[in-house]
């Protein structure tokens, strides 16, 4: 058995190697050593220490011209084996196509990370265009379904999402954390034009616990034109949430029992 330095030794290292991913996702795509040394407040041959053992494990990789660091490859496949074995997924999945088809807009899957909202899954309708944006990382409280998830976490978790949110999202948050936690459905129109306006539903399993959550652009029907039946934007909202509502229900009933 480790005596109880060397084991705080390595606990130690993996939270600094932790933190140092943490960094290498934020801004560009390549960041210089100083400057990983300077935001972690780490000295500088111990950020390179470690760099060089995640670049080892393709956890970072180090670009040759200039020698800066961005994240690793191995970061992708360990992602794809998590969400292969992700039970909300494999519960969702037979739902996705059929509620886009209902709802006449994208519909995405999404789950709460370290404050972030994370979109895992996704079935794009068939106006959404040319583009897409398959791969979606938001602050939660700056999205529908995150604010759901946010409000329904632990006080870590909450605390988490506040620290990732800018000021006006906190300020909703801070006001609205009660309300949002009872909700069955939440729509939301960000002022920023990065973040998409969607309706999103809790996914609930056996015991209770939202364990993501069911959502679908509100930007129009059609991938942003107008609504044909000429409806509000409220009635819209709730029409869309009522489709999703039932499929994440039909979804909740099969996770937790096994």
């Amino acid at each position: 058995m480790p005596n109880g330095d060397a084991a705080r030794g390595g606990l130690g290292t993996v939270r600094n190697a932790v933190q140092l991913l943490e960094l290498l996702a934020q801004g560009p795509a390549y960041h210089q050593l100083t400057d990983l040394a300077e935001r972690s407040s780490m000295s500088i041959p111990t950020v390179h220490r470690l760099l060089r053992s995640l670049v080892l494990a393709d956890l970072a990789v180090q670009d040759r011209a200039t020698s800066r660091y961005g994240l690793g490859p191995e970061l992708s496949r360990l992602s794809h084996h998590y969400l292969g074995r992700l039970p909300l997924l494999g519960a969702l999945s037979p739902y996705l196509s059929q509620v886009r088809d209902q709802v006449g807009a994208t519909v995405h899957v999404e789950v709460l990370v370290r404050g972030e909202v994370v979109y895992v899954d996704r079935v794009d309708s068939d106006a959404s265009g040319p583009f897409r944006d398959s791969h979606r990382v938001h602050p939660a409280l700056s999205t529908a379904g995150g604010r759901l998830l946010a409000a329904r976490s632990d006080e870590d978790g909450w605390a988490l999402a506040l620290a990732a949110a800018g000021e006006e999202d906190r300020s909703d948050a801070e006001a609205s954390r009660d309300e949002w936690r009872g909700a069955e459905w939440l729509a939301h129109h960000p002022s920023d034009r990065t973040v998409p306006a969607e309706v999103a539903v809790p996914v609930l399993d056996a015991a209770g616990a939202a364990v993501g959550a069911l959502a679908a652009d509100l930007t129009g029907t059609a991938g942003g034109a107008p609504d044909p039946a000429g409806r509000g934007g409220e009635e819209r909202a709730a029409e869309v949430a009522a489709y999703l509502g039932r499929a994440a229900k039909a979804a909740g009933r099969t996770l937790g029992h096994g």
